[in-house]
Parts: C-alpha cells; sequence; structure tokens
C-alpha cells in the first residue's frame, strides 16, 4: 500500500525528493533481505552481495522514474549509482539531470556527487557548461565555486564567485566563498 502511494506520488512529481527517497529505501531494504533459506549453496553469500543487490534494486526503480521528461532526481541516482563501473556515463546521466531543472538543484547536487567522489574536473565542467547565474539557485554556484577550488585552479574560482556575487540571495555564501578562495590563492605556489 505504501509503496503504490509512493509511485503515485513520483507518477506526479518524479522530483519529489521525499518520496523517492522512501521508495528507495523501501526496495532497497527488500532487496538487501535475505531470503528464509536452509540451503547454505543458494544463501546470500557476503555482505557485499547484499549491497549489490539494493543497488540494483535502487537502479532499477530511478530508471523506471528516469524516463518522464521532467525526470531529474531519478537520473541523478543513476548517475551515483554508476560513477564506479562508468564515470562516462555517469557524468553524461548527471548533465541530463542538470539540463532536465531550470532551477538547478539538480546540477548543484550532480556537482556535490562529482566532487565527492574526487572528480573535480568534471565537477568544473559540468558546471561551467551549465550553471547559469541568475536562473539557478544559489547552491548551484557555490558548488561551481568549490569545484573549482578542489581542482586547484583559484583563479577560476574568483571569477566564479564574482558571477555568484551579481546574483540575488547569494549574500549568505559569498563570505564563506570568498574566504575558501582567499585561502587557496594565499597556499597557492607563485
Amino acid at each position: 500500500m505504501q509503496e503504490d502511494a509512493l509511485r503515485d506520488m513520483l507518477a506526479d512529481d518524479p522530483n519529489d525528493e521525499d518520496a523517492f527517497r522512501a521508495l528507495a529505501e523501501l526496495v532497497r531494504r527488500r532487496a538487501a533481505e535475505e531470503p528464509a533459506t536452509e540451503d547454505p549453496l543458494t544463501a546470500p553469500a557476503d555482505e557485499p552481495a547484499a549491497q549489490r543487490a539494493a543497488d540494483l534494486a535502487v537502479w532499477s526503480l530511478a530508471e523506471e522514474l528516469a524516463g518522464h521528461p521532467r525526470g531529474w532526481r531519478p537520473l541523478l541516482e543513476l548517475g551515483r549509482l554508476s560513477l564506479a563501473d562508468d564515470p562516462d556515463g555517469a557524468v553524461r546521466r548527471l548533465a541530463t539531470a542538470a539540463d532536465r531543472d531550470p532551477r538547478g538543484e539538480a546540477l548543484a547536487t550532480a556537482l556535490r556527487i562529482l566532487r565527492e567522489a574526487d572528480m573535480p574536473t568534471e565537477a568544473l565542467g559540468l558546471g561551467i557548461g551549465h550553471w547559469r547565474a541568475r536562473e539557478h539557485v544559489p547552491e548551484a554556484g557555490r558548488q561551481v565555486v568549490l569545484a573549482a577550488l578542489d581542482a586547484g585552479r583559484p583563479a577560476e574560482a574568483r571569477q566564479h564567485l564574482s558571477a555568484l556575487g551579481r546574483s540575488p540571495g547569494t549574500e549568505d555564501v559569498l563570505a564563506e566563498l570568498a574566504e575558501a578562495v582567499a585561502a587557496h590563492e594565499r597556499a597557492a605556489p607563485r
């Protein structure tokens, strides 16, 4: 019953974060549960096998929901899940998610996913190609600046910080980022 209600919610809005997380957790838990079996030859061998089964279940769910023309949240999950095995495909999925979201929330999350995967150059490339300072949420610009710093490009980070400063509603993040950029510039070899 709960699964049907969550699926209905996601059919209406495939980017509903709470519904997606709840449904993903439900399918992940179900897939990871060990079947009640007495036969040790057919029982799951180890914890990684259960994790793989759970990831495959979430992959299947995300793939199903990614077919929605406005669905960017499922593409973010597909990108995250495919980073280890297919980094290029992951970046393409994250870029498609960013293209589908006019507010920039998907871009901000995609950049954070790439930065956390130690792929700052890819994050910076994605950010440069998709970030629209005046249209996107401030977090997207914040992630672009941080990706430039992670990639060891403080001068580029300063340029993005300047562009972010011309956008409305960015006052809160400007001071934090200005200090981070300045610290990287001081640490850079001359």
